[in-house]
């Protein structure tokens, strides 16, 4: 006879109010997100040919691909969130819809995880590209004093 493992997890039941409250911060952080990657996108393209420079040019590849696949992710999750929003419904009608119920706060737990790695690696995203942009400015910099 085999015995099933049962896996216990700490779930915090949070009320429709504050579920709703997270999905509008999710969203205003997000639509910020959008609002830095235009930002971001025309750094790049400001810097595209010293960005294609031999001596890195795989790293910025590397970082201007990330890019992309960042802004690609952030569609998803604002479609997924929009989505949530509008199933909200679920929670504050009336009626008992004990399974409806778990899973959309199952989906809330799992959108609260996706958005925070989200944001750790678009961060991490900026960081590097960040730090390549500068030692370009400092390199060109650099050339136009020693002419």
């Amino acid at each position: 006879m085999e015995k099933s493992k049962k896996r216990y997890s700490y779930a915090e039941w949070l009320s429709a109010d504050e579920m709703h409250r997270a999905s509008l911060d999710w969203l205003s952080e997000l639509h910020f997100c959008a609002d830095e990657q235009t930002f971001l996108n025309g750094l790049v393209k400001s810097y595209t040919l010293q960005l294609t420079d031999k001596s890195i040019f795989g790293d910025s590849k590397k970082l201007v691909n990330q890019l992309l696949d960042h802004e690609k992710q952030l569609v998803k999750l604002l479609e997924q969130i929009q989505a949530h929003e509008r199933l909200l419904q679920i929670m504050i009608d009336d009626v008992d819809q004990i399974k409806m119920e778990k899973a959309y706060v199952e989906t809330h737990n799992d959108l609260t995880n996706d958005i925070h790695q989200y944001l750790v690696t678009y961060r991490d995203l900026k960081k590097s590209l960040f730090a390549l942009l500068s030692k370009i400015m400092k390199s060109q910099k650099q050339k136009r004093l020693l002419n």
